[in-house]
């Protein structure tokens, strides 16, 4: 007989910060229950059937695999997310972009663009707190575009469209008040991509060239042709890219450059504004 808490006991995964929490996300999920489930109840009898698709998403986690890819959703803002190995897993510091474009910009009608948009976090977070705001999402993997469909239809925001695209290439002509974007910005030998979850996230989705900056390159020369006068980019990048990204959006003209810190306090959202 096998009961909640010797399960979680039991449960051997890596020494972390989060090894208990994957663990309890885990049985949750096997059990079809909520966490709390598990501390109310420790005492609760689990099936066998229970038991043993909790030690097989044991070992995927022991060999690295993310949670988020386990259970194929994830938590971002105030919604709930389907993930899959096609796109990043979004991820807390993220939600500094949306808290951003929310405070610069008033709830009344406007024109944004997430750029790379993957599970389609970013739009759907601001499209659910700004309903008169419309949110152009695009992506050039076709995989993350249906997923992106997918999470859209199901909290059945209506002011989003998901489109595909790689960066601007399908935007000939619009223009927006707000242009913001996650884009890769790892640089492609950094010993970070052999360490821990982006082992299996996709690379296309991680890497930007030999410093990380090739994609933000391209997106700030580009965005001065889609943004409206007065408009905002505003773009997250690596712990230490801030400086770099302050001095590329400068010498593209944008004024009112400045930083935002993540939940560690690194300096990891820049933004600066289209001059009017």
């Amino acid at each position: 007989m096998t009961i909640i808490a010797s399960l979680l006991r039991d449960a051997q995964l890596p020494a972390s910060d989060s090894a208990r929490l994957d663990a309890e996300l885990l049985l949750a999920a096997a059990l079809g229950k909520s966490r709390s489930y598990l501390r109310t109840w420790p005492e609760r009898i689990v099936s066998s059937e229970a038991a043993q698709c909790f030690q097989g998403y044991l070992a995927r986690r022991r060999s690295g695999e993310p949670v988020a890819y386990i259970l194929g959703h994830q938590g971002f803002w105030t919604l709930e997310l389907e993930v899959a190995p096609d796109t990043l897993i979004p991820r807390p510091d993220t939600e500094v972009l949306v808290e951003t474009a929310l405070a610069l910009l008033p709830a009344t009608p406007a024109q944004v663009l997430d750029l790379g948009t993957g599970t389609g976090a970013i739009a759907l977070s601001l499209a659910s707190e700004r309903p008169a705001w419309q949110v152009t999402a695009v992506d050039r993997v076709e995989a993350a575009v249906a997923l992106a469909e997918r999470n859209r239809q199901r909290l059945d925001l209506s002011n989003v469209r998901v489109l595909a695209s790689n960066w601007f290439a399908g935007l000939a002509g619009q223009r927006f008040e707000l242009i913001l974007s996650n884009p890769p910005y790892i640089p492609e030998h950094d010993p970070h991509l052999l360490r821990g979850d982006v082992r299996f996230e996709p690379s296309s989705a991680l890497v930007a060239g030999a410093d990380g900056l090739d994609d933000l390159r391209q997106i700030i020369a580009q965005a001065p042709q889609h943004l409206q006068a007065g408009g905002w980019l505003l773009l997250e990048h690596g712990y230490d890219q801030a400086p770099a990204v302050r001095e590329l959006l400068a010498r593209q003209g944008f004024v009112e450059v400045e930083s935002r810190l993540d939940l560690g306090g690194h300096a990891r959202v820049s933004l600066g504004r289209l001059p009017c």
